[in-house]
């Protein structure tokens, strides 16, 4: 069990949803992570070493664009998915938040009302996947004499040579070994968006339907991990098309009744 909805309870509706959000749900992940587990809290922290765990952008049951059109309205409850190739990773954060449900977000506050363990599909290769974070993929050109870092397209061959190459990094973190070559995107639909990721630091990421075929082991990790690069900053999270993601029978996560 490693993919979970986290289904949280507004303190005021509607509610406030920046834009640039993922940070501050980054810094919910971390904080709920070392408060069960300093240890792995701090190995995360490895900029050299994949994190393996990514989550979706913040959604609400129903939102609007607001009148000034800065950010969003929410309104029911707010939710986002959790997704690790790492089960103590999965078992910390989800501990973290059952031990303290008040969330404070972007200066709304919420408490976890329900965690659901979502059951995977179990066959992987030959879907059809859509983004719930946007994949963000990037390279270093030289601009004006420097090396600069540089917003890799899906028009681009390099976008998804360099998935792959991703792909195959943290395939080999996990299991020690390397995985089969077979591995093959197409994309059906892309759309980009322009994010905020820090004070001004963005990245140009991209919401994409795309079709994945190849070894079972490394689509895998990419459905667990994430797709492309900066997963544990809330990019590159997929579910597969025309599948809900339905909680397991026996699912760890409990249901608060407040």
């Amino acid at each position: 069990m490693v993919r979970f909805l986290i289904r949280l309870r507004p303190e005021n509706e509607p509610f406030r949803i920046p834009f640039n959000h993922q940070h501050r749900l980054q810094g919910l992940v971390y904080r709920r992570i070392q408060r069960v587990n300093p240890d792995l809290s701090l190995s995360l922290h490895n900029p050299k070493v994949p994190k393996l765990f990514t989550f979706s952008l913040f959604m609400a049951e129903k939102r609007e664009l607001a009148e000034d059109k800065s950010h969003l309205l929410g309104y029911g409850h707010g939710f986002f998915y959790f997704s690790t190739a790492v089960p103590e990773i999965a078992e910390a954060f989800i501990s973290g938040l059952l031990q303290r449900p008040e969330v404070e977000l972007w200066d709304e506050r919420f408490v976890v009302e329900e965690i659901k363990a979502l059951a995977e599909p179990e066959r992987l290769s030959g879907r059809k996947f859509v983004t719930l974070s946007p994949i963000a993929v990037t390279t270093k050109r030289v601009q004006f004499g420097k090396p600069r870092t540089y917003d890799l397209s899906p028009a681009e061959p390099e976008f998804y040579e360099l998935i792959k190459e991703n792909l195959r990094e943290k395939y080999v973190v996990l299991h020690g070994s390397e995985p089969p070559e077979e591995f093959e995107i197409k994309v059906l639909n892309a759309k980009p968006k322009r994010f905020e990721v820090k004070p001004g630091i963005f990245q140009i990421a991209w919401h994409l339907v795309f079709r994945a075929k190849g070894d079972e082991g490394l689509l895998k990790v990419g459905y667990q991990a994430g797709f492309g690069e900066k997963n544990s900053i809330g990019f590159g999270m997929v579910k597969v098309d025309g599948k809900k993601n339905r909680p397991k029978s026996d699912s760890v996560g409990a249901k608060r009744e407040m």
